[in-house]
Order: C-alpha cells, then sequence, then structure tokens
C-alpha cells in the first residue's frame, strides 16, 4: 500500500460526494430521521432506550451498505476503475481509501444519531459516550467494506440492492434485535454466531446498560473490526476493472 495513493483517493471521493448533495444527506441524516421517528413510534423513553442502541448499530450498517456497494459499481460501469487502475495503484490503495472516505463520513452520521439519541430522544447511557460511537462507527465501516467486497459481484445498481437480502436482512433479523440470540433454536443461534453484526449489537447493548469495560465488549469489537477489514482484503482479491 501507498498511503498517498490511498489518501489520493479518499480525497477524489470527498470531492465527488461534495457535488452530490443528495447522497451527503442520505448519508448524515438519515439514520438520525430514523431514529427520531422511532422515539416516537414507541412513544416511550423506557422502550426507546432499550431498542435504540441496536438500532444505533444497525441503520449506519444498512446505509452504508447500500451506498457502498452502488457507489464502487458506479465506477466500474461508468469505466473509472477501469481508468485508475491503469495507473500505479494498488487495490488496496483504492479500497482503503474508500474506507477512509466513508469513514469519515460515519463519523459524522453515528455521532450526529447518537448525540441526538442522547441529549433529545431521551436514550439512557450507563457506558462511555466515546465507547458507544467507536462500536457504531465501527458496525457502519462494516456494512461499508461488505458493500464494497458484494458490488464486486454485480453488473448492476439493481443487482448490487439485491445482495441486501442475502448479507444484510439475515443480520439484522438474528442480531437479537427483535428475539434474545439465546431464546433461539441451536441453528438459527449457530447462524447469529457467525455473523459479525450480532457482535456490534451486543457490544451496543453491553456499553448503553453498564459502565463497565468487559472482556465480552472488547471481544465483539475484535471481531467487528476484523470482519471489516477482512472484508476488504477479499473486496481486493475480487476487485475487477470494470463489470463485463
Amino acid at each position: 500500500m501507498n498511503p498517498a495513493l490511498t489518501l489520493a483517493t479518499t480525497r477524489r471521493i470527498l470531492t465527488q460526494l461534495r457535488h452530490d448533495p443528495r447522497t451527503v444527506v442520505m448519508l448524515v441524516l438519515v439514520p438520525t430521521l430514523l431514529m427520531v421517528l422511532l422515539r416516537y413510534v414507541f412513544d416511550s423513553a423506557a422502550v426507546f432506550s432499550h431498542v435504540a442502541p441496536a438500532l444505533l448499530g444497525v441503520f449506519p450498517f444498512l446505509i452504508m451498505f447500500l451506498i457502498a456497494s452502488i457507489t464502487t459499481l458506479r465506477e466500474r460501469t461508468t469505466a473509472t476503475l477501469e481508468r485508475l487502475m491503469t495507473l500505479p495503484i494498488g487495490r488496496l490503495d483504492l479500497l482503503f481509501g474508500y474506507a477512509l472516505a466513508f469513514g469519515a463520513i460515519a463519523v459524522v452520521q453515528v455521532a450526529l444519531a447518537a448525540g441526538v439519541s442522547l441529549w433529545w430522544l431521551g436514550l439512557d447511557l450507563a457506558g462511555s459516550v466515546v465507547l458507544l460511537l467507536v462500536i457504531a462507527v465501527l458496525d457502519a465501516l462494516l456494512g461499508m467494506a461488505l458493500g464494497l467486497f458484494v458490488s464486486a459481484f454485480a453488473r448492476t445498481e439493481f443487482q448490487a440492492i439485491q445482495f441486501m437480502p442475502v448479507f444484510v436482512l439475515p443480520q439484522i433479523l438474528l442480531c437479537g434485535l427483535f428475539v434474545p440470540r439465546g431464546d433461539m433454536g441451536w441453528l438459527l443461534r449457530w447462524l447469529s454466531d457467525v455473523m459479525p453484526l450480532s457482535y456490534a449489537v451486543e457490544a451496543l447493548s453491553r456499553v448503553t446498560a453498564s459502565s463497565t469495560v468487559d472482556a465480552v465488549i472488547l471481544r465483539d469489537l475484535v471481531i467487528v473490526a476484523g470482519c471489516a477489514l477482512l472484508a476488504l482484503v477479499l473486496g481486493a482479491a475480487t476487485l475487477r476493472r470494470r463489470t463485463p
């Protein structure tokens, strides 16, 4: 990897996004708006505090997956990626450049959603705000990394969206958001244990419930970060110049 080339890719992506205000608004504001909607759907601070920590991870994960997969595919179908790969730039430089760009957006996205939830919507937090933000940002980066990875297997933007039921929805259903993982059958529990979103939701729930940073939270952080990194490496290995 060449840090200069990675940062150049990051600047290019951020410059492109600056000229696409609708995408920026979606990236930054939609998770916050969904949290506000959720608060008034339940109309109860206690219920909101119970489900909101998990959704602080789920909403950014989902949105970053969609944006990253479609953006990467668009660059391939418009031959932008093909032109870039004629330059002396490595695949990891490209993908980590994307990761830094979307990571910067994820920080703003998650900070806004968490700030509004904590100081306006009444989310009860027993642990560290900083740790909550770190876990939620890692979850957004996981969604971004998976989006970059699956974009290599799609030929159109519609196909990229079709990967969401395969890579995203099962994780949302089995992460413990609707039913505690311990109450699931053995097969569903096993599937939940191999899905990284389960560990992000578990870490967010433990941070909001306790001020103690225990071994389970640290394990969950390592698993989520490791899965994001693995998805980026796999994305680099399957990266093609263009879609046939």
